[in-house]
């Protein structure tokens, strides 16, 4: 993997730049739709990739592992051809899922005791076999292992995490060099930045993933109940340390007006799961604010979700038809809002590259965090 930074805002750190993997490019700022099982809920890869313009999707190892396993996958010569996206991909460590099992899982120096969500059955992820894990799913990048420290640990917790996270990066960085993608295409492996709300262990932590030379780096841990202010200044002081010549990632982030300050101090990739589960729920994110689809005041509101939208739903469907398939649990209500929050969280990260390109991204910016956040 290749990363060039093309051009950098004068007044901030927002950056452009362009990755290029055995899959294709990847122009940056990019926010990756998450394909959990292998696929994004509700859309269909043509939708993807036409309609949405994704560029580079997510899967998820631990779901993957699970479900439909690791002997499907190979068969299928990896998740690529089992899916059909000839694109990037990125797949995560399975840390985050291990992490939201408070109950059912128990960390050691060897790795992570856990217990499936699906069936009660009890498996064991240690560095070493979540990278086998990665290369056999054949994403173009992969997570190391890390715990995903709760944004409310006290320090002490915290520092114990971050030491664990930090021999088990080794290892995946050892296994990394002895193993092959299976597939005959390049992979990189990003280490990721924890350290939760601590300025001094988060500095620790991004020096250290910064002196492994990774082809690019993570940053996690965050949108996971601390304040957004301690977000924000999180990635701040990370940013300032990691590498300015490779890709940086937040994971897990977030909202549209978290991704436009995180693209201000930095930031290159995204991904949430927001767009497509908070549509399914009725909510839709548009260039005017958001819009509750279930509120009386759609009912009768013919207009389109949007004059000028990112996707082809936004002018095709009304407000008020889009209100009556959620109300009624029509799966096409599902498919609508998914492919439009999508597009519009694509579309949107894509706005601040040209700004960026531009020159304008400081100015642009916070009229667009206005109109985005406002409630319709």
């Amino acid at each position: 993997m290749k990363f060039q930074l093309q051009h950098t805002d004068p007044k901030t750190n927002a950056r452009a730049g362009l990755i290029t993997t055995d899959h294709g490019q990847v122009e940056t700022p990019v926010f990756m739709p998450v394909g959990t099982v292998g696929s994004v809920k509700a859309v269909h890869i043509s939708e993807l990739k036409e309609d949405i313009g994704a560029q580079i999707i997510l899967g998820n190892t631990y779901h993957l592992y699970l479900r439909p396993g690791l002997e499907i996958l190979q068969q299928a010569g990896g998740l690529h051809r089992f899916n059909s996206w000839n694109k990037p991909m990125l797949t995560d460590s399975g840390g985050f899922q291990v992490f939201s099992l408070t109950d059912n899982r128990k960390l050691t120096e060897e790795g992570a005791e856990f217990q499936s969500h699906i069936d009660g059955s009890r498996h064991f992820f240690t560095p070493e076999k979540v990278i086998d894990i990665q290369r056999i799913i054949g994403a173009d990048i992969m997570m190391a292992f890390d715990e995903c420290t709760p944004g409310d640990a006290d320090y002490g917790y915290a520092k114990k995490s971050l030491e664990l996270t930090e021999r088990w990066l080794d290892r995946c960085l050892v296994r990394f060099e002895e193993t092959k993608c299976p597939y005959g295409h390049s992979q990189s492996l990003f280490p990721i930045v924890q350290g939760c709300v601590y300025p001094d262990l988060r500095r620790r932590a991004a020096e250290n993933v910064a002196s492994k030379g990774a082809d690019g780096n993570a940053i996690g841990g965050l949108a996971v109940g601390e304040p957004t202010e301690k977000m924000y200044e999180m990635v701040e002081l990370v940013n300032g340390i990691l590498p300015a010549d490779k890709p940086r990632y937040l994971m897990g982030v977030g909202k549209p007006e978290n991704l436009l300050e995180a693209i201000e101090r930095g930031v290159d990739m995204f991904d949430c799961i927001m767009p497509t589960r908070n549509g399914r729920n009725g909510q839709i994110f548009t260039r005017q604010g958001i819009m509750n689809m279930r509120n009386e005041k759609w009912k009768d509101d013919f207009s389109p979700l949007e004059e000028e939208g990112a996707s082809f739903v936004d002018t095709l469907y009304s407000k008020a038809y889009l209100r009556h398939l959620i109300n009624v649990n029509e799966i096409l209500g599902l498919q609508i809002a998914s492919i439009h929050n999508l597009a519009f969280y694509v579309w949107l990260v894509e706005e601040a590259r040209r700004h960026i390109v531009a020159g304008d991204f400081s100015t642009w910016k916070p009229k667009m965090i206005e109109n985005i956040t406002r409630r319709l």
